[in-house]
């Protein structure tokens, strides 16, 4: 597809993110920010020295609600470290979880337990049957992970491509989430990967069929969904080379986030469990082009500070 829609590779332009912003892009700059990296190829060099992996946990029924758990071996205290979920891309058609291994060593290793859900695909279902199932994603970890215990743990989602969209629309439109008595504020940051986050789905033949149905684009558009307060901070890459997810879908929505709303992204915006990983915005650093050895690491690892 090659519009203003969807399946990219990232770099650099972003909004605020907690802490965790760093070793995001940092960690995944060498592997799903390559450009030229087969996802397989990536993963035959990943060791498995640094996580322990539940392998399809059910959070729902149906062969594609399953998800992954990497858990850290190292760390003082891995179960009370930071959860992260990442939703794949794919154009809504496509991609396994099994797939996305080196993302979660790269953060198990820093000592996040990851969570990479599957999640239903067109023909399967259209939108919003992937919402759907991305907010239950997102419930079950909440449920088993993060609030397991009586302790709240730092929460995060990080998306690529689709995989953005659905993190950004799950973060900023209360509805998917409310639907298991949750809600963004739970939620300490998202990272959005070279996401189509303001095109129209129906505007192109090769996502008018996954979003059919609806009767007004901008319920499924990110940019136009944003709720007026609890809205998590997000950092967003995205390449300025790209040519099929297109970099004004990153700097629109990045403009919508940072418009005047009451109390959006901003102090008691996120949960308590958030208040060490909330990080300072930085000026957006100059876009390069997405490789492993660009600039866009060292602006990541820059892009955060605790206060």
């Amino acid at each position: 597809m090659r519009t203003g829609g969807h399946d990219a590779r990232p770099d650099a332009k972003r909004r605020r993110l907690p802490r965790c912003g760093a070793a995001v892009a940092v960690s995944l700059i060498g592997a799903l920010l390559s450009a030229c990296s087969p996802l397989n190829a990536l993963n035959v060099f990943v060791p498995s020295d640094s996580y322990t992996l539940t392998d399809g946990a059910a959070y729902g029924d149906g062969p594609r609600r399953r998800l992954d758990i990497y858990r850290p071996v190292a760390g003082t205290n891995p179960a009370a470290g930071p959860v992260l979920v990442f939703f794949y891309g794919g154009s809504w058609k496509s991609g396994a979880r099994g797939q996305y291994r080196f993302v979660g060593d790269a953060f198990a290793r820093l000592g996040y337990t990851v969570v990479i859900p599957d999640y239903r695909l067109y023909p399967e279902v259209r939108f919003p049957g992937f919402m759907e199932d991305a907010a239950a994603a997102i419930a079950w970890t909440v449920r088993n992970l993060a609030d397991a215990g009586g302790r709240r743990r730092p929460l995060f989602l990080m998306g690529h491509s689709a995989g953005a969209h659905i993190a950004a629309l799950a973060a900023v439109d209360p509805r998917y989430l409310a639907a298991h008595d949750l809600t963004p504020a739970r939620l300490c940051g998202v990272v959005g990967m070279a996401g189509p986050y303001a095109f129209d789905p129906l505007a192109y033949r090769s996502t008018r069929a996954v979003f059919a149905g609806l009767a007004d684009p901008d319920e499924a558009r990110p940019v136009k969904r944003i709720a007026a307060e609890g809205i998590p901070p997000f950092l967003l890459l995205h390449g300025a080379e790209d040519g099929t997810v297109k970099p004004f879908n990153t700097t629109e929505f990045a403009a919508a986030l940072r418009s005047p709303r009451p109390n959006k992204c901003r102090r008691s915006a996120t949960s308590g469990s958030c208040s060490r990983w909330r990080g300072r915005s930085r000026p957006s650093p100059r876009s390069a082009r997405a490789s492993p050895d660009s600039s866009t690491a060292a602006s990541a690892a820059e892009f955060h500070t605790i206060p």
